[in-house]
C-alpha cells in the first residue's frame, strides 16, 4: 500500500481537470508536524506560476476536484496554498487488515520489474579488506535486497580489484623469494599485509623494481602463463579472505557475484581500438586520452580521460568502459549503480560520457553513481588506528562482538552462555552496520563504539530490543500464530502507528530510487518509537481491557514486530526472540 502515490493519482487528476498538464508536479509528502494533518499536497505552489493565478485560489479548484472523500476525514487549505489531509481511522484500519496478515506485509510486487547491476563492495585484492570497504559493502547490500524485495531482477556485481601495477609489484617481489629458494608452497601470502608491504617498500625505494612491476603487468595483461600462475595465488587468498568478512557481515555477497577487473581483459583492447578509430580519442605525449569538452573547468580546459597509458598498459578508466559495455549491451541492464566513495565521482562522470559517446552504455540504461563520505574517527580525521595505521574490517568486526558481548552481560541475566555469544555476534554486527547506514549516504561520520553499542536512540540495539520486547508482549499474551483480529482504530496512538506501518512501502521505494538505506533506517526507529508511545497509552495485558480491543492492538504488535524484522533484515541486521 502506498498511500503517497494514492494520494499524488487523485490529485493529479484534480491538476488535470483544472487545465494543468499531466506532468505538473502533485508535490505530495508526509506532514512533519500532526497539527498539519497526515499528508500535504503542496503542488498549488509552483503550479499557480504556470497558470499565472494565486497559489490559495489554485488550491481551492483543487480542492473543489480532489475525490477525498472515502479516505480523508479532514482536507483544508493552510497558509498559502497548502492542502492539509487528515486520514479516515476506519479507512487506515481497512487499508492495514490485510496487509498484516500478508506475508509482503502489504508491499506491492512491482508490475515492471527491471534487470539492476548492482557494483559494490569492490576490494583491491592482494591486501586484506580494512575498514575504507564497509560503506560500498554494506549500503550497496542493503540496496540490493530491498530491490529484490520489491520484484527487480538485480545482478550481483563484485568488481574486485585484481589487474594493475600492484600486481606487477606483488609479481616481482614473490619471484625474487622464490629465486632466493623460498619455496612456492610455503612463501608467506597468508598475511597479505606484510607481503604487500614488503613488495610496496621496494617499489618506492629500490632502484629498476618498479620498472620491473611495470614490466610484470604488461606481461599478466598479455596472458603471460607463469605470471598469471603467480597472480592466481595472490586472487584465490584474497578472496578466501574476503569470503569470510562477507559472512560475517551479513551481506548477500557470494563467489558467483565476483566480476574482477581480469574479466574485461580482452574486451580493453578493441575498445581502446573503436575509440581510437572513431576519434574520440587521440594520441598525447604517447598515451591514448579522451579530452571531455563537456566536463571542462573554469578555464574552458577540457577534462583528461587517459583510456590507454605510454607502453600500452591499460587503466581503471578502461577496464570501467569495459564493463559499461558488458552490462548495458550484454546484460541488458535497465540501470547500473554503483558505489564508490565520493572521490571517484569525476571519474565515473567521465567514464559515462566516453561511454554514451562511443555507444557502450544504452540510452535507456541508467547508470547512477551513489557516492558515499568517509567514516571518521571520534578525531574528526580519517578512522584509523592507534598507530595511524589501517584498520583491517575483520579486526573491527571481532572486537565489534567482545564489545557487545559486555554490554549484553550487564543487561541480561537470564541468557546462558551460548545465548550470550549469540547475541553479541548480532549486536555487535548490526550496531556497526546501523551506525553507518543510518547516516546519509553522501555525509562523513564520526565512528564511536559508545553511541552505536547504546540501548537508547537510534541504533541496531535500541531497534533489536524493541523487536524482542514486542515479541515478549506477545508470548506473555499468548497470541498463536495464526491470531486474527478486527483492527480498530480509537486512540490517537493506534492511529498513528497504524498510518507508520502503512508507510513502509512508500519508505521502500525512496530507498530504492535515491540508493539511500539511512530512509529506512529512520522509518524503522520511528516505527520502533511509536509503538513505545502506543503501549504506554494503548494497554493489551492490564484486566478489563474490552477483548476486542485488547486484540486489536495485539493485531498492530504482531505488524510492528513483524515490520521490524524484515525492515532489519532489508538491512543485513539479524533479530532475536530473547535478548
Amino acid at each position: 500500500m502506498n498511500i503517497k502515490q494514492l494520494l499524488s493519482d487523485k490529485t493529479q487528476a484534480a491538476m488535470i481537470a483544472v487545465g494543468l498538464p499531466a506532468d505538473t508536479n502533485t508535490a505530495v509528502t508526509q506532514s512533519t508536524k500532526v497539527e498539519f494533518g497526515d499528508y500535504q499536497i503542496n503542488g498549488a505552489m509552483a503550479a499557480a506560476k504556470l497558470l499565472k493565478t494565486n497559489p490559495r485560489a489554485l488550491a481551492q479548484q483543487l480542492l473543489d476536484q480532489l475525490d477525498l472523500a472515502d479516505i480523508a476525514d479532514k482536507v483544508e487549505i493552510a497558509g498559502p496554498g497548502f492542502i492539509n489531509v487528515t486520514l479516515n481511522k476506519d479507512w487506515l484500519a481497512a487499508q492495514l487488515q490485510p496487509a498484516l496478515l500478508d506475508s509482503r506485509l502489504g508491499v506491492s510486487l512491482n508490475v515492471k520489474p527491471q534487470k539492476v547491476v548492482v557494483d559494490y563492495s569492490a576490494p583491491n585484492l592482494a591486501k586484506e579488506m580494512h575498514v575504507g570497504h564497509l560503506r560500498s559493502t554494506i549500503i550497496g547490500d542493503a540496496v540490493v535486497r530491498a530491490l529484490e524485495f520489491w520484484g527487480d531482477t538485480v545482478i550481483r556485481q563484485n568488481h574486485m580489484g585484481d589487474w594493475g601495477t600492484q600486481f606487477g609489484m606483488l609479481i616481482g617481489h614473490l619471484e625474487d623469494k622464490i629465486a632466493a629458494g623460498v619455496d612456492l608452497e610455503t612463501v608467506a601470502l597468508a598475511d597479505l599485509e606484510d607481503f604487500y608491504r614488503e613488495a610496496k617498500k621496494r617499489f618506492d625505494d629500490e632502484t629498476g623494481f618498479a620498472d620491473k612491476s611495470r614490466d610484470y603487468v604488461v606481461k599478466l595483461q598479455g596472458g603471460d602463463e607463469h605470471c598469471q600462475k603467480l597472480w592466481q595465488l595472490f586472487i584465490d587468498t584474497s578472496i578466501k579472505h574476503s569470503d569470510e568478512v562477507y559472512r560475517t557481515l551479513n551481506v548477500t555477497l557470494g563467489h558467483e557475484h565476483i566480476k574482477p577487473e581480469s574479466a574485461y581483459n580482452p574486451m580493453l583492447q578493441p575498445i581502446v581500438d573503436s575509440l581510437k578509430a572513431t576519434g574520440i580519442a587521440v594520441e598525447d605525449q604517447g598515451a591514448l586520452v579522451v579530452f571531455l569538452h563537456e566536463l571542462a573547468d573554469k578555464e574552458g580546459n577540457p577534462s583528461p580521460f587517459i583510456i590507454q597509458k605510454t607502453g600500452g598498459g591499460f587503466l581503471y578508466a578502461t577496464t570501467d568502459l569495459a564493463a559499461c559495455k558488458y552490462r548495458s549491451l550484454e546484460l541488458g541492464a535497465d540501470r547500473i549503480i554503483i558505489f564508490t566513495d565520493a572521490r571517484q565521482a569525476l571519474h565515473f562522470k567521465q567514464v559515462e560520457v566516453v561511454a554514451r559517446k562511443a555507444g557502450l552504455l544504452r540510452s535507456m540504461t541508467s547508470y547512477e553513481h551513489c557516492p558515499f563520505g568517509t567514516m571518521m574517527g571520534e578525531d574528526g580525521k580519517p578512522f584509523k588506528t592507534r598507530t595511524g595505521g589501517t584498520v583491517k574490517l575483520a579486526e573491527l568486526l571481532e572486537e565489534a562482538v567482545v564489545r557487545a558481548k559486555a554490554v549484553v552481560e550487564q543487561k541480561s541475566t537470564e541468557l546462558s552462555a551460548d545465548e550470550i555469544a549469540e547475541v553479541a555476534r548480532k549486536v555487535g554486527i548490526g550496531a556497526v552496520k546501523f551506525a553507518d547506514l543510518s547516516k546519509n549516504r553522501t555525509s562523513d561520520y564520526i565512528f564511536s563504539w559508545d553511541s552505536m553499542l547504546s540501548f537508547e536512540g537510534a541504533t541496531a540495539p535500541y531497534l533489536q530490543y524493541a523487536y524482542t520486547r514486542v515479541r515478549s508482549i506477545l508470548r506473555r499474551a499468548d497470541v498463536a500464530a495464526d491470531f486474527n483480529a478486527p483492527l480498530i482504530l480509537v486512540e490517537a496512538q493506534e492511529k498513528q502507528l497504524a498510518l507508520k506501518t502503512l508507510q513502509f512501502e512508500e519508505t521502500l521505494q525512496q530507498v530504492m530510487k535515491d540508493a539511500q538505506p539511512n530512509l529506512l533506517c529512520n522509518y524503522l526507529y520511528e516505527l520502533a518509537s511509536l509503538y513505545m508511545t502506543f503501549y504506554e497509552a494503548c494497554p493489551m495485558l492490564k484486566e478489563g481491557i474490552e477483548p476486542k480491543v485488547r486484540d486489536s492492538r495485539l493485531m498492530l504488535s504482531i505488524g510492528v514486530s513483524r515490520l521490524l524484522a524484515q525492515g532489519l533484515d532489508l538491512l543485513g541486521i539479524e533479530v532475536m526472540e530473547r535478548m
